[in-house]
């Protein structure tokens, strides 16, 4: 789990400098058309909405747009509907990539995707040419807790987590997909204030990449995220803390 935290950091560096709620509302509403188009609009026995919604409140989308979206994504089939696609890569340096997209034209997100690996020192691959380095887990993220680590890591296990990890105030637990809704539960339920909590792609290896290759990394990473088709960056990208400490002062 070493390097998610610090990853962490530089993820909220960028949305802090950003401030793009517009990007951030496009995302997530399509996540949530998509959820619903695929398991129905009662998010009770819909897992993937259900967590699209929370992701939703956490980032303070109006229940308004919420809810016209779930109308229209539970209402006229004939409306556009999006295609999931994953692309494979390799970054600078030769760290994998990952790119987890929704569009309703496939043509144009391949396209932009492309350019963006071109752009920054990287090149689009087969489908299975990196995914064998990540697994599919729950990822939960307590900032700055004040909760004993010790308690915590029993209350965690009990609950079904696979590890945990505690580094510098913020704690990492990770369970397996099956038990990531009980996990998150047990937590919320017993008053532990969850900043994040999704299911994610944790890579086995990490990359390490001299500090040009880094700065092309963060600007490929960068780029994808800001496409409106683009739904998750995932790669195994470590920087060091001198890279770390660089990129925060910019």
């Amino acid at each position: 789990m070493a390097g998610h935290s610090k990853w962490n950091n530089i993820k909220r560096r960028k949305e802090s400098q950003d401030a793009k709620r517009a990007k951030i509302f496009t995302k997530l509403s399509k996540e949530i058309f998509a959820a619903v188009r695929e398991g129905g609009e009662d998010p009770a026995v819909n897992s993937r909405l259900r967590m699209a919604l929370s992701k939703a409140k956490s980032e303070n989308i109006p229940s308004d747009n919420i809810e016209r979206t779930i109308k229209k994504a539970a209402g006229d089939s004939s409306t556009d509907n999006y295609v999931e696609i994953t692309y494979e890569g390799y970054g600078p340096g030769g760290a994998a990539v990952m790119v987890h997209a929704l569009t309703e034209n496939k043509n144009r997100t391949a396209a932009d995707v492309r350019l963006a690996f071109s752009k920054n020192g990287g090149n689009l691959g087969e489908n299975g040419c990196v995914s064998f380095i990540f697994n599919r887990k729950g990822r939960l993220l307590l900032k700055n807790s004040e909760d004993d680590p010790d308690n915590l890591m029993l209350e965690a296990i009990e609950a079904g987590a696979e590890e945990f990890e505690s580094v510098d105030g913020d704690i990492i637990i990770t369970a397996e997909p099956e038990q990531f809704e009980k996990v998150k539960s047990y937590l919320e339920n017993n008053g532990h204030n969850l900043q994040e909590a999704d299911i994610t792609m944790i890579p086995q290896t990490i990359a390490e990449l001299s500090d040009e290759e880094a700065k092309k990394m963060i600007r490929l990473i960068d780029m994808l995220e800001d496409n409106d088709d683009v739904q998750n960056v995932h790669h195994n990208f470590e920087p060091t803390d001198t890279q770390l400490a660089a990129m925060n002062m910019e």
